[in-house]
């Protein structure tokens, strides 16, 4: 039996390429320690010799724990969107049918996490996903990425385009979900410029959840002005189909246009709030402190409250009776 040291380097939901990895070292009888986060990146005292070290990450900002983790462990296998490797589960574990170890899990997961599909219809230049996975593909059933009894029936898929996959394939995934009576979150985002009459129906007919399974919500985006018109369509056809704006969260990416001025930003940020959607802004430049202050203002619902010309993120206002707002300035 071998010590094995699987390392979660960030992001909320458990990893699922290091749980794979997890699974298939366990079945051949290894000794699993599972670490998260920044902590995790470090070696603490007692730990083992490891026969083998893994560390992923899916955020580019994530580079300064990569690097700690890496001088820790310099001879560790890293991987990830969030570095600059393109090593895969399949490439180390062969194409194992293991199903996935929770116990990486962060305590108190009690969902499911797969893919159905994999792969994108869309190029969109500041993405990973066609140049990793090409175009979409099917993957598994609904049944098989749920863990079985006693787990509540809550997936959380990672697909990135649900839709792409064909037709016959994602009706398949939906009358299983209904059948089955799952909540399911679509957690990487539905490509509202491509659905259509009969997806917004699907969508419509099944109960999609936020990542806490506690909200009506679906994912998903809205990353260029141009794409104004064919994105409001969807939401217009979500609308139709009884998908009220108010249930959708949409990423919108700010700090990657060139061309891309406040204006703008506040163009589309305006528009979506005037329909009752809930915007998120996703920062492309971590150097931007302005953008990460905008972000910041939005995701905490302080655009409701005050100004973002009175916005001060160092700050907060006590207001009688009520909590503490972060982010008013007295």
């Amino acid at each position: 039996m071998s010590a094995i040291r699987v390392t979660q380097l960030d992001g909320k939901l458990p990893n699922l390429a290091l749980m794979r990895l997890a699974a298939w070292h366990r079945a051949r009888g290894d000794e699993i320690h599972f670490y998260r986060g920044d902590r995790g990146a470090e070696r603490h005292l007692g730990e083992p010799q490891y026969a083998r070290v893994y560390g992923s990450a899916i955020f580019k900002f994530s580079a300064p724990v990569v690097g700690k983790f890496r001088e820790q462990f310099p001879d560790a296998i890293v991987g990830g969107t969030g570095t600059d490797s393109a090593l895969t589960v399949e490439q180390i574990a062969g194409d194992t049918a293991e199903q996935p170890d929770y116990a990486a899990a962060p305590p108190g997961f009690t969902a499911s996490i797969g893919f159905t599909q994999r792969g994108c219809r869309l190029k969109c230049k500041f993405c990973v996903v066609p140049g990793k996975e090409g175009k979409p593909s099917v993957a598994n059933t609904i049944h098989d990425i749920w863990r079985g009894e006693p787990w509540p029936k809550h997936i959380h898929l990672l697909d990135n385009d649900f839709f792409g996959q064909p037709r016959e394939a994602w009706e398949a995934r939906i009358a299983e979900i209904q059948i089955g009576g799952f909540k399911v979150c679509f957690n990487q985002g539905l490509n509202v410029r491509l659905i259509d009459e009969a997806a917004a129906q699907a969508l419509a007919s099944i109960e999609y959840r936020d990542d806490g399974f506690k909200r009506r919500r679906l994912y998903t985006a809205w990353d260029n002005l141009k794409d104004e018109k064919v994105f409001f369509r969807g939401v217009d056809t979500l609308e139709v189909s009884g998908i009220p704006p108010s249930h959708l969260m949409a990423y919108m990416l700010v700090g990657f246009d060139p061309a891309e001025t406040w204006e703008r930003i506040f163009h589309r940020f305006d528009r979506m709030v005037e329909r009752g959607i809930r915007p998120y802004p996703m920062v492309y430049d971590q150097r931007r402190l302005d953008l990460k202050r905008f972000q910041r203002w939005v995701v905490t619902g302080l655009y409701r409250a005050v100004p973002f010309s009175e916005y001060d993120a160092s700050k907060r206002a006590s207001v009688p009776g009520q909590t503490l707002l972060p982010g008013i300035a007295p």
